[in-house]
């Protein structure tokens, strides 16, 4: 079991910066790939960013790429989230992920455990 618990949500404006942690309960963090989530209000969960276990490899969405950057501290059981150059169109709530498995996917489906989310507001 993992439970997950992020942090680091709030209201920011247009052109500004955040970062998102998610720390990890339970043993072996390190052989889970992690993922970064959103849902905006009537809209579906989407990817946003994914690593894998090791760290050594990322995925991130087209429309985050360039801006947002993923990472995570195995010894802290801890993975990131750094978010720049936002926009209004970032406003969400973000979901971290694990997936116990070295594969890093994007399919929110094959995600075996969730954290409740954190609000993420950027004012124009």
């Amino acid at each position: 079991q993992v439970q997950l618990v992020e942090s680091g949500g709030g209201l920011v404006q247009a052109g500004g910066s955040l970062r998102l942690s998610c720390a990890a309960s339970g043993r072996s963090f390190s052989v889970y790939a992690m993922g970064w989530f959103r849902q905006a209000p009537g809209k579906e969960r989407e990817f946003v960013a994914a690593i894998s276990w090791g760290g050594g490899r990322t995925v991130y969405a087209d429309s985050v790429k360039g801006r947002f950057t993923i990472s995570r501290d195995n010894a802290k059981n801890t993975v990131y989230l750094q978010m720049n150059s936002l926009t209004p169109e970032d406003t969400a709530v973000y979901h971290c992920a694990a997936r116990r498995s070295i594969a890093v996917v994007t399919t929110p489906t094959t995600y075996d455990y969730w954290g409740q989310g954190t609000q993420v507001t950027v004012s124009s």
